[in-house]
Order: structure tokens, then C-alpha cells, then sequence
């Protein structure tokens, strides 16, 4: 490792190149591989083994997922994992009306609900790295959005201006799983004290006092321990 910089050589031809802030953390060899530890100025802190890049503080939050497949649903013997997928078991498992449906009625409605959902599990990546769910939710300061944050920020903006219908502070007629989706995302913005139009302000408050929104928010948690 150089002083000033790391260079990954993953594939043959291909190599990447970080700046390093500072003196390197950790620099070890144990029984099985080299372990390096740094900081660097664009990805955070990075983690390499044998010189191949492991995990980033920008990228934790696509890492963490993969690696522990939250949420889980467990319906006896069937686990199931993926927020998308479990959404549809239970809306054939357990259909309207003997049960609360998780989707709109309506086949259009159905089908913008699962688009608003995919959209906001796809993009806004800015948003879930500067804006993370602990950050609201146990009350942590954050500094200024960086421009890619900002433009994320004025995207999501955007866009739920536009999906949130004028005078209603729901998406459909009647409750979905996509309120609940669109709603946390915009709280990552109106939780730390970004504006945000008045549509949208009323749109988070009205699903931010739903009894199933507030069960899930005041949900007991174990003290924050940063990563």
C-alpha cells in the first residue's frame, strides 16, 4: 500500500485506484490472509482482504442487505426473505377481504403500488447512504446532503409530488403497503428537517400516525452502535 493511495487488482486488465485519508488503520497478517483497514475520502472506510476490497462505508447499506436478507417472513415451516416477495405471499396467502389486503383493489392501482416500491428499493442510493434510517430514528445529526444526495432529494421530491394525489394524504383509495414504502423513504428527508411541499409534508404525517406505522416506530430497539 502506498502512502497515498490503494490500488485493487481484481481482474486481469482491470484495476481501481482510492485515495487514502490519513495513515492506514490496521495492516495485519493473519493465519489465513492480509487484513487492511483505511480511510479514504470518497467510499469512507474500507476493508480489504488479500488486497481485495470487502466493504465500504459507502456501500454498507447494498452490503448489509445481501448479507442478512432483512425483512424475513416465518409462516410456520416457510421462511421467506425479500420485502417484494413476501408482499405478494401474503397478499395470496391471506386475500382480501377475510384479511387486510396489502395492495390496492384495482389491477392499475396494484400495478403503480409495485412500481412505487421497486422504484424506491432501486434508486435514491444517495438518500439511504447520507440519510439512514437511524438517523431519524434514534435522533442522529447529519450534515448537509451532498450534491448527489441533493439531486436524490429533489428526485424523490419530485416524484412523490406527482404520485401523491392533490387533496389526499394517500396514494389509492383506500391504505397500501406502497403508503408505508413511499413514506418511510420521504422520512430519511423530513425526519432531518428537510422541506419538502406541503402535499408531501401532509402525505408523511397522516402515514407517520397510522397504529401499524407508529407499532413499528416505536418498536423497542437496542442502542445505535455505529459500523
Amino acid at each position: 500500500m502506498a502512502a497515498s493511495s490503494f490500488k485493487e487488482r481484481l481482474h486481469k486488465g482491470y484495476a481501481q485506484v482510492m485515495e487514502l485519508s490519513g495513515k492506514p488503520l490496521a495492516d495485519e497478517k493473519s493465519r489465513y490472509q492480509r487484513i487492511k483497514i483505511f480511510d479514504t475520502p470518497n467510499n469512507g472506510r474500507v476493508m480489504t482482504l488479500d488486497d481485495i476490497v470487502q466493504i465500504t462505508t459507502r456501500d454498507e447499506s447494498a452490503y448489509a442487505e445481501m448479507l442478512t436478507h432483512l425483512p424475513l417472513l416465518e409462516h410456520g415451516t416457510f421462511r421467506l426473505t425479500e420485502s417484494s416477495a413476501i408482499v405478494e405471499y401474503l397478499e395470496e396467502t391471506f386475500p382480501p377481504p377475510g384479511h387486510v389486503a396489502t395492495l390496492p383493489a384495482g389491477a392499475r392501482d396494484r400495478a403503480r403500488a409495485r412500481q412505487i416500491m421497486a422504484w424506491i428499493r432501486s434508486d435514491l442510493m444517495p438518500i439511504r447512504e447520507e440519510r439512514a434510517t437511524h438517523t431519524f430514528l434514534y435522533g442522529h445529526p447529519v450534515p448537509p446532503l451532498s450534491p448527489a444526495g441533493r439531486a436524490a432529494a429533489d428526485k424523490l421530491i419530485a416524484a412523490a409530488s406527482a404520485f401523491i394525489p392533490d387533496g389526499r394524504t394517500s396514494l389509492f383509495d383506500t391504505f397500501s403497503i406502497a403508503d408505508a414504502d413511499l413514506a418511510m423513504m420521504l422520512m430519511r428527508l423530513v425526519g432531518n428537517g428537510e422541506p419538502v411541499p406541503a402535499k408531501v409534508a401532509d402525505f408523511v404525517a397522516a402515514q407517520w400516525r397510522r397504529p401499524s406505522v407508529r407499532a413499528f416506530v416505536e418498536h423497542e430497539r437496542a442502542p445505535y452502535v455505529p459500523y
